[in-house]
């Protein structure tokens, strides 16, 4: 109980170390674009995503993921599919479009170029600069048998 106590403040201060860093560095653009390009997009929030990691046909865990995103909101008010189905959908088509994304390995995991890979994928499914930004607030890898120790511990 301890454990998961603490798993869950460290995880809570991730997200927040996360966004207040986010919202503090786009204020300080020098000729002020930063700032102006925050003060102009819409922040959605997803849920949990799950994707499944596959590797020679066979699951081998599951990448978990929760994302912010600064959005054009002239943009997304265009949007003829809904936004969320969008970024899920492209979340999924970057992940497994990228075989060399290894999540089980979080020190070859660049957190840089996931972020600027997702947000391009959007940007070039849509026609626009829709996203302008991609923020992690979770991010995780289960594999298989720690999904099975875990259940084991529960039932």
């Amino acid at each position: 109980m301890i454990r998961f106590v603490a798993a869950a403040l460290w995880i809570l201060a991730a997200a927040l170390g996360t966004l207040y860093f986010a919202y503090s560095a786009t204020g300080s653009g020098q000729d002020g674009t930063a700032g102006e390009e925050a003060a102009h997009s819409d922040f959605m929030r997803t849920g949990i995503m799950s994707v499944p990691v596959i590797r020679d046909g066979k699951v081998q865990g599951y990448f978990l993921t929760k994302l912010v995103y600064a959005t054009d909101p002239v943009l997304k008010s265009k949007m003829q599919l809904p936004l969320d189905s969008v970024l899920v959908d492209q979340v999924y088509s970057y992940i497994y479009s990228n075989p060399q994304i290894d999540f089980s390995r979080y020190d070859a995991l660049d957190l840089d170029a996931f972020r600027e890979g997702v947000r391009a994928s959007i940007n070039e499914r849509v026609g626009g600069e829709l996203i302008h930004q991609v923020l992690v607030e979770q991010i995780d890898y289960l594999s298989k048998q720690e999904i099975r120790d875990r259940a084991g511990r529960q039932g």
